[in-house]
């Protein structure tokens, strides 16, 4: 019997020890999580502005102006890009981008054979399971999420741009979470490549401005049409940041409450165990003085 209370209480000694660990972690990507959804809250206007912008030039310059990035090819290669953590603990949040990614594949492109579906991976998490499938690994960023800055994404933006302006791609699209709150993330499949204008509802309700390029439209076109697709790249990893630093936080509150039930629960196991040990050694002893009292 004492064997058995020591493996509880070293059980109790365990849990305890990990609910600490949760704890902590829960506090960090707390932390973590109020920087992330500041820096998407205040780029998403300025994303949503520049996206609208882009929306009127192909609208208002359609027919007049030539886009390699808005050229419309026969899909016979795509490229997804899809953007996970660097590291896990976040309940299944790495798992539903990837399985999002996985169905775009299946569904989308499932007339399209193995060797034309290509991925670039942003993050550790999508890099080792893309690596293992049949599809093909064009590039691969890790700890871009570590230390976020507008260079070092435009760099990774600028991949996708030069593959598929070299014919390498006729498709490309962003797969990523879309940050709501801490508990809540969509899941979403966005086009990145080639340019489109927003369906008809939208692009009615939008104001059409009829731009005056100065000095020259070709060149401000093909200077400002990359900046916002970079701009849009960015948001998507903002995006995931927070989504990422949200995931962890309700994973690890919940993994704390966890811990703090499974201690109830061995609490109650210990107390049983000890009064059983109790009740053995008094029937032991009860046992004893009858024994000596009848001799």
């Amino acid at each position: 019997m004492s064997g058995k209370l020591k493996e509880v209480r070293e059980r109790m000694k365990s849990v305890k020890s990990t609910q600490q660990i949760t704890k902590a972690m829960k506090m960090v990507s707390a932390a973590k999580l109020r920087r992330a959804t500041e820096a998407i809250q205040q780029m998403r206007p300025y994303s949503n502005k520049l996206s609208e912008i882009l929306n009127n030039i192909i609208i208002s310059q359609e027919g007049n102006l030539k886009l390699d990035l808005a050229e419309e090819r026969e899909v016979k290669n795509v490229l997804l890009v899809v953007f996970t953590a660097d590291r896990g603990l976040c309940g299944a949040f790495n798992a539903n981008v990837i399985k999002k990614g996985v169905e775009v594949m299946r569904t989308k492109y499932s007339h399209l054979g193995a060797a034309n579906i290509h991925v670039m991976t942003i993050g550790k998490k999508s890099n080792v399971f893309f690596s293992k499938q049949a599809c093909t690994v064009d590039a691969r960023y890790v700890n871009l999420l570590n230390n976020i800055t507008f260079e070092e994404t435009a760099k990774a933006a600028d991949f996708a741009i030069d593959a598929f302006t070299s014919g390498q791609f006729d498709v490309v699209e962003l797969v990523y979470s879309h940050f709501k709150n801490a508990g809540v993330q969509y899941f979403l499949a966005e086009p990145f490549l080639p340019l489109v204008k927003q369906p008809t509802d939208l692009a009615a309700t939008t104001n059409v401005a009829d731009f005056i390029f100065e000095p020259n439209q070709d060149e401000i076109v093909e200077v400002l049409i990359p900046k916002i697709l970079k701009t849009q790249f960015y948001k998507a990893l903002l995006d995931t940041n927070a989504s990422q630093h949200g995931a962890r936080m309700t994973a690890m509150d919940k993994a704390t409450e966890n811990a703090q039930e499974l201690l109830k629960e061995l609490g109650i196991s210990y107390n049983r165990a000890r009064q059983a040990a109790i009740t053995t050694e008094l029937t032991e002893i009860v046992s004893g003085a009858a024994a000596l009292e009848a001799n």
